[in-house]
């Protein structure tokens, strides 16, 4: 993967050619800097992340229909956890009728 030096957008390649997404600009491909690049084949599995469960310690509730094609019920348990990297959070919904988790889209 390579990104472009005048936009930073993700580049794609054609033929010996690095073409950028957004802006059109072109670079040579470096067949040296290509080969050091990490595969996902190199990457580490770190297995999947751990799931919150949304009913531990959940306390509040709020008006939110359960998206459960059996389930009728418009209440449910919120708990808000923050996103890896800290940027924003996530409210994650567990119904009260039915115990079907969802989260806020």
């Amino acid at each position: 993967m390579n990104f472009c030096d005048r936009c930073s957008s993700m580049m794609r390649t054609e033929g010996d050619t690095w073409v950028c997404r957004s802006c059109g600009n072109e670079e040579p491909r470096d067949s040296q800097a290509e080969a050091a690049m990490t595969t996902q084949d190199g990457q580490r599995d770190d297995g999947a992340p751990a799931v919150a469960d949304a009913t531990q310690d959940a306390t509040e509730t709020m008006q939110e229909p359960c998206p459960a094609d059996d389930c009728d019920s418009d209440r449910a348990n919120y708990e808000m956890i923050p996103k890896p990297g800290g940027s924003y959070e996530v409210r994650l919904f567990t119904c009260v009728e039915c115990g079907h988790k969802w989260r806020d889209s």
